[in-house]
């Protein structure tokens, strides 16, 4: 069982191929592609350990997950990992119309004993604060077209403390100037998977590091009227499809590295992180941050904001 189960399976014989086929596609829109993906590829090691243990991977036995939990573990596998596998396991137990093992106190106990043993240390990227930002985009040939696209989405990001995926799912039709400013909407996110989508206010900038006037520059130049706001770029300057997810934190480690940066500290996700470290060393309210990112629990941002570990220390004084 390497594919998550069609519900659409064990629904009732008198459904037409055709009724079964839309409602199936109505079923893999519950999840994100992406998240489909992320299950199919949990799966394929669970499906080989059961083929090769004689084991029944759906339904599956709390026995034989516990099994396969301890030897993914012992193999290396991360605590992440293995909670993504669960979550696999789950879905497509409920799309079959089994009862998930993964709930049995048996696997909760297993997990607890592997995370203890593991641990679940975070190593988060570091923050592109406001003066690394100012550092990468000085470096950056804004002449070029790519050097254009690459400051329009470097300062764009960090003002909206816009996740990757959020970037590139921009369309030109998404931005909209204001008396203010520019409104960028996001219509679907992590946090938002029924797409009710959201307006996040970017102001203007100084001179050199204005993300509304870097994004007037790179439309301009690459001829963009509609779709994708964000786009590849060939060595010849012809202007391609969508950028992925992945290229965006590309183009962060290559501004890093300019800017004479650890690459290593800094990916995608730098660019939220450092909107939030620097509005928070600012003085903005915690709040008015939330309302950039899209935050509805503070104690998640302070995972943002490694400064705040440092605000109203008990030892201030004492050495």
């Amino acid at each position: 069982m390497s594919e998550v189960v069609p519900v659409t399976e064990h629904l009732p014989a008198s459904l037409t191929t055709d009724e079964s086929e839309r409602i199936g596609r109505y079923v893999e829109a519950a999840k994100a592609p992406a998240t489909l993906r992320a299950y199919r590829s949990r799966l394929k090691p669970w499906a080989e350990f059961c083929a090769a243990t004689g084991r029944t991977p759906c339904p599956a036995s709390a026995e034989s997950l516990a099994a396969f939990l301890t030897e993914a573990a012992d193999q290396g596998r991360s605590v992440s990992w293995l909670g993504q596998f669960l979550a696999a396991v789950s879905w497509s137990h409920e799309q079959a119309g089994h009862p998930t093992p993964t709930t049995h106190p048996g696997i909760k106990t297993t997990m607890k004993g592997i995370r203890r043993t593991l641990g679940v240390k975070r190593t988060p990227k570091a923050p592109a604060t406001v003066e690394l930002l100012t550092a990468m985009v000085s470096h950056i040939d804004q002449t070029t077209l790519i050097g254009k696209r690459d400051a329009a989405l470097l300062l764009l990001g960090f003002a909206g403390a816009f996740r990757r995926s959020e970037l590139v799912a921009l369309e030109v039709s998404d931005l909209k100037k204001t008396e203010d400013g520019m409104l960028v909407t996001i219509r679907r996110s992590k946090t938002d998977q029924e797409g009710e989508g959201r307006d996040v206010a970017i102001i203007p900038g100084a001179a050199g590091q204005c993300p509304i006037a870097a994004c007037d520059e790179w439309l301009e130049a690459a001829k963009l009227s509609e779709g994708p706001l964000f786009r590849s770029v060939s060595r010849w300057g012809a202007v391609g499809e969508k950028l992925s997810a992945r290229i965006v934190a590309s183009v962060v480690k290559r501004h890093a590295i300019a800017a004479k940066l650890d690459p290593a500290e800094f990916a995608g996700h730098s660019l939220r992180r450092g909107f939030v470290t620097s509005a928070r060393a600012r003085g903005a309210s915690e709040s008015a941050v939330c309302d950039i990112t899209g935050h509805s629990s503070l104690a998640m941002m302070d995972l943002y904001d490694e400064r705040e570990k440092f605000q109203n220390h008990a030892a201030k004084g004492l050495l």
